[in-house]
């Protein structure tokens, strides 16, 4: 069995800043960290503009499961309102190798 990255790429919508797009991130900590199977996640944006939030899970059907339930959490109408709808593109993958520091 190999871990699971959930890989999802997006814009925000227009007026939202990257500090308060980081605000609402933040408000998802506790769901993520509380979630079986949680090991790692990253934001980042890219110098065009794009943000990539990077989950990492135990596997497949932590991450599927998880994809599922986020959008009924009480943060997510906020989150997802802060993401231009149309620049969405979410993948699961699985991880082969990983090295890290």
């Amino acid at each position: 069995m190999t871990h699971v990255a959930e890989i999802v790429t997006f814009h925000l919508a227009d007026g939202v800043s990257p500090e308060a797009f980081v605000e609402l991130s933040q408000a998802t900590e506790a769901f993520v960290r509380s979630t079986p199977g949680f090991l790692h996640r990253q934001l980042s944006q890219g110098e065009d503009g794009s943000w990539t939030d990077y989950v990492v899970w135990r596997d497949m059907d932590t991450a599927q499961r998880v994809a599922k339930t986020f959008a009924d959490q009480e943060f997510a109408p906020k989150l997802m309102a802060a993401i231009d709808p149309e620049t969405v593109k979410m993948r699961h993958e699985h991880i082969h190798w990983d090295m890290v520091a």
